[in-house]
């Protein structure tokens, strides 16, 4: 497991931070590109600022962590989001499986938006790495006591997205500016809303388990084939965490193309629809909990398109005591969390000889 040394802690912020202002769930990083984008052009509507902003709720992460106990809040101009993923099988998400009183981080990416905001890196988190899991506190306040070759997604399960962050900051030494988590059924209808998502698969992909059936072909995705593609793993590559991960990290390059060309603000309705979607299906930081804080979030990301992000999954090979888990590479690890803290691109040497889950080419 990569080790955090005293350099660790310095590490760059977008901006200080105000303090915590008050206090939901998500999939992809589509979420901070669809919520910002649309909010922007809807931020100044009276009626609809008030409906879009009580769609809003929020979690003070800042409340629930130690500052003392967090990598330093240093102002360099870039920003660092953890987006996080939920897989709660609760309410309207009880189709994809059974409600067992808990939710995991099913998919977790951290967005790392380099100084001048015209550059981005996405490292992914695959849920079945095992890492130490700092000690957390519970949703009673008890705290849970951290523990060694834990499956990262259990952070969220014992101590929600607070322990999410502080786990990811222990482990990358890089204070997370925000959190941004979306809902199954708000991916799902935040999809419909844009008028579907095109993708190319070069291989036909089923998977009962995720309700998929795709031929080879270009598609354009409804929202519920949509889920169906970023949950999918068994009906590609090797059917592991790393092969969902590839169609995700495809399936965003293709979300972020659409939003930016879909051209929301030229029709006031799909505008309205896309916010009212957009701000229901998120649960941001409580630093991002109104329509205004959301626009202005988004104005530092409007000038990314899909090449402007790199996108890479953190330096793994798989368990040898487990082959259904995965441990991080040390020394690549390291490099990858060096070069973000220093606000410089992540190496090839990074991410070069890693394990893959074979689905790098199943969707463009």
């Amino acid at each position: 497991m990569a080790q955090q040394d005293s350099s660790s802690r310095i590490r760059a912020t977008g901006r200080r931070r105000k303090p915590p202002a008050k206090g939901r769930r998500a999939l992809t990083i589509a979420a901070w590109s669809a919520a910002g984008l649309v909010v922007v052009g809807g931020s100044g509507l009276g009626y609809a600022y008030v409906k879009l902003n009580g769609n809003i709720e929020s979690v003070d992460i800042n409340a629930q962590l130690r500052d003392d106990d967090r990598p330093e809040d240093v102002d360099n101009g870039s920003l660092d989001v953890l987006v996080l993923g939920s897989d709660t099988r609760a309410g309207a998400n009880a189709e994809y499986g059974r409600d067992e009183g808990v939710a995991r981080s099913d998919t977790a990416m951290i967005l790392h938006v380099y100084e001048g905001h015209r550059k981005a890196s996405v490292v992914s988190v695959p849920r079945d790495t095992l890492i130490e899991r700092p000690d957390c506190a519970d949703k009673t306040g008890r705290t849970v006591p951290g523990q060694r070759r834990a499956m990262f997604n259990t952070a969220y399960e014992v101590g929600g997205p607070a322990c999410a962050v502080k786990t990811v900051e222990a482990m990358s030494g890089i204070r997370m500016d925000h959190y941004i988590e979306v809902d199954f059924t708000g991916f799902k209808k935040l999809i419909d809303e844009l008028g579907g998502v095109e993708v190319t698969t070069t291989e036909a992909i089923k998977d009962d388990s995720s309700h998929l059936d795709l031929a080879a072909g270009t598609h354009t995705l409804g929202g519920e084939q949509a889920l169906g593609l970023v949950r999918t793993r068994k009906g590609v590559g090797d059917g592991s965490d790393l092969g969902r991960i590839q169609l995700q990290q495809a399936f965003m390059k293709a979300f972020i193309d659409q939003v930016k060309s879909v051209g929301v603000f030229s029709s006031p309705q799909k505008l309205w629809g896309l916010a009212d979607s957009a701000t229901k299906a998120i649960t941001p930081d409580s630093q991002l909990d109104s329509v205004k804080e959301l626009a202005d979030f988004a104005r530092g990301l409007q000038r990314l398109g899909a090449d402007d992000v790199r996108m890479v999954t953190l330096p793994v090979q798989y368990d040898p005591a487990d082959l259904n888990r995965v441990i991080p590479l040390e020394a690549k690890t390291r490099q990858v969390w060096a070069a973000l803290r220093q606000d410089r691109p992540i190496p090839a040497s990074a991410t070069k000889d890693t394990a893959t889950g074979r689905a790098q080419d199943v969707v463009k």
